[in-house]
């Protein structure tokens, strides 16, 4: 039986709970170290603490690191983990813009280490089933909404309304996990549409983009300022079915669902290091958002 992996998570914002709780039930996996700039965080885990992530893979030589840190830091992090030939697992987007996506990708390939970006919606109970659904099915069209107020996900994590930081706004960071689930049902999309409306600062709070896999064709509808939360895809078959998967249904509470979607991200995340299966490094998603960006100015 090979020992599991040890890993180390760098950033201990919003979405590190998540990685944090599903590192503990993994039984291929062990976490043996954090980092994060704030003392009072990196030092409150029970396992080797830091603030600088290149004093970690010097001193603890994890065999994976977890990125979950404001996406300006991406690159730069993740960049430093594969010239030490440490897998990386990083959340969306791969980085800030598809530039840097493309020299990551193009340094794993050469360094031959696995860069993973945790594209967590697919690992949801409900998108499974409906995959599994869909699987063989010619789709006509499917809608995908991810609707939610910008402010209560963010929380203590400011930098996600910093479009600096943050790449843009609802687009630049609900938009790859949409993107990806159309891909996963879809196929490799084109974006042939955009309506974005933005608010006084600038910033991109709702947004209708169109996209086209084939003779398929998507909708995605983004929003920051949305009452509550909506997460959900409609997809209507060939042969006229219509099926549906609410990734909210059966997990009650603010981001409930994000638990068991996190126990699947770091499941493929394993498979993808041991080098059972390939995986999405992330660079289409982003390249998508790009444009996006681009049909709104066009």
């Amino acid at each position: 039986m090979r020992p599991p992996l040890r890993v180390a998570v760098v950033g201990l914002g919003v979405i590190s709970r998540f990685y944090l709780a599903a590192l503990r039930d993994a039984p291929d996996l062990r976490l043996v170290a954090v980092c994060d700039e704030d003392p009072r965080k990196a030092f409150a885990h029970g396992v080797p603490g830091h603030t600088d992530h290149v004093r970690l893979l010097e001193e603890e030589h994890p065999d994976a690191v977890v990125v979950t840190v404001p996406n300006d830091v991406h690159h730069r992090i993740c960049k430093d983990a594969l010239e030490r030939d440490v897998a990386v697992c990083v959340e969306k987007p791969l980085a800030l813009t598809a530039g840097e996506g493309a020299e990551l990708e193009r340094l794993a390939e050469q360094r031959d280490v696995p860069l993973f970006t945790a594209f967590h919606r697919r690992h949801n109970a409900a998108v499974e089933r409906l995959a599994r659904e869909c699987a063989g099915a010619p789709v006509a069209e499917m809608t995908v909404r991810y609707l939610e107020r910008i402010e209560e996900h963010a929380g203590d994590d400011g930098w996600y309304l910093d479009p600096r930081r943050c790449g843009g706004g609802c687009v630049a960071d609900n938009g790859p996990n949409a993107f990806d689930l159309v891909r996963l049902l879809l196929g490799p999309a084109e974006a042939v549409s955009a309506r974005i409306e933005r608010d006084a600062a600038g910033i991109d709070r709702r947004a209708g983009i169109g996209l086209r896999a084939g003779p398929a064709r998507a909708r995605v509808l983004l929003d920051w300022s949305y009452p509550g939360e909506r997460k959900d895809v409609e997809v209507r078959l060939a042969d006229g079915r219509a099926l549906r998967a609410d990734m909210l249904d059966g997990h009650p509470g603010f981001k409930g669902s994000l638990w068991h979607e996190y126990v699947g991200v770091l499941r493929a995340f394993a498979r993808c290091v041991r080098g059972r299966v390939a995986y999405d490094g992330g660079l289409a998603a982003l390249r998508l958002v790009e444009d996006v960006y681009r049909l709104e100015k066009a």
